[in-house]
């Protein structure tokens, strides 16, 4: 669902980079300490790992689409929304800055749509609130704890992706794209998204459901009695194999991704070429709108993308996609890492200057 430029007037780009602006400044300023340095390696593990699995498109059988993880969720229910938040904005950072992938102008879209929904509205509104609730508590705390956990997660992706879709088309209308009119658009984007959503809930559910039996302590709001259980595998182990994975996930899996377009593509372009519909019918080559903000972000765009398209420039070789996982990944965990202790930095020279 990333968002390319031409998608947007430079109006829209500027507002919604306002808005995830200020959602970036009330999430470092609204970080504790304690939550910045503690959760430095789930952090950069987890980030890493959300990083690889966006790189995994799967296909959604009969439509000629495809979808991927987004991970907001995922984050929240691990970092929080606040430190979601932020991985997310790092990671989309650098697929666009380093990847090409999503425009740079349209980079503010691309994280309140991707991000800003799944941390946020997927923590507060349904993360917590089934997660703390007593629902299923005649099976037995940890069965309920399960099955709260994939109700939360599956709900989760689906509802803010589907939130997610609206904001693109939202946005593709002020900015007066009229190749794509608003009813038509919305009616293709949201049924591809729903059964993209449904997916991801599965996979964040996996994952989640994983780190729920052996470190339980790692998720937010879970019970207190669940927590003091000790976890069947040390932490180190845990974050160990979470890394191992955006590792297999990033540098291998990310060779067998679905080559049927996204959601959005699929919904603008069609797929008519492998005998599907073809949607929208725009012409890939000419579309949206062009501008002079667009222009110079994508010159940027053309300098700082050293892997474009996750491959070597000018080169079909299987090893691109493999290096651009693995890079990509250790690049957003040392990012990851520096966020957590720069907080940890600046909030100690705060408390220190109130001393």
């Amino acid at each position: 669902m990333h968002m390319a430029d031409a998608l947007l007037a430079p109006a829209v780009a500027a507002t919604m980079y306002a808005a995830s602006a200020v959602t970036v400044g009330a999430s470092v300023k609204t970080l504790r300490k304690d939550e910045t340095t503690a959760k430095l390696p789930t952090m950069a593990v987890t980030s890493a790992l959300v990083f690889a699995g966006q790189m995994i498109n799967y296909t959604i059988p009969g439509t000629g689409s495809s979808g991927h993880l987004c991970g907001g969720m995922m984050l929240s229910a691990l970092l929080g929304p606040q430190a979601g938040f932020l991985s997310m904005v790092v990671i989309l950072t650098i697929q666009a800055l380093f990847f090409a992938d999503g425009g740079l102008l349209a980079l503010g879209a691309n994280c309140w749509n991707m991000a800003f929904y799944g941390c946020f509205v997927g923590y507060y509104l349904l993360w917590r609130p089934l997660i703390r609730s007593k629902l299923f508590s005649s099976l037995g705390e940890k069965a309920a704890g399960r099955i709260r956990i994939i109700l939360a997660s599956v709900l989760g992706c689906v509802i803010t992706l589907q939130l997610g879709a609206f904001s693109v088309v939202l946005e593709t209308s002020l900015s007066g794209v009229t190749e794509l009119p608003f009813r038509a658009f919305v009616g293709i984007m949201q049924p591809i998204h729903l059964a993209i959503g449904l997916v991801e809930g599965l996979i964040t559910s996996a994952v989640l459901l994983f780190i729920y039996e052996t470190r339980p302590e790692l998720l937010m709001d879970v019970n207190k009695a669940d927590t003091q259980l000790s976890g069947k595998l040390s932490l180190k182990t845990t974050l160990a194999i979470l890394a191992v994975t955006a590792v297999i996930v990033g540098g291998g899996l990310s060779l067998f991704a679905s080559a049927n377009p996204d959601g959005l593509e699929w919904s603008m372009f069609g797929n008519a070429e492998s005998g599907y519909s073809e949607n929208m019918g725009l012409d890939e080559e000419s579309f949206g709108i062009s501008s002079g903000a667009a222009d110079t972000a994508a010159a940027i765009q053309e300098r700082t993308a050293f892997l474009p398209d996750y491959g070597f420039a000018d080169s079909d070789m299987a090893a691109g996609t493999s290096v651009s996982g693995l890079v990509g990944s250790a690049i957003v965990a040392g990012a990851a890492a520096a966020i957590c202790m720069a907080g940890g930095f600046f909030r100690k020279k705060k408390v220190a200057a109130k001393a």
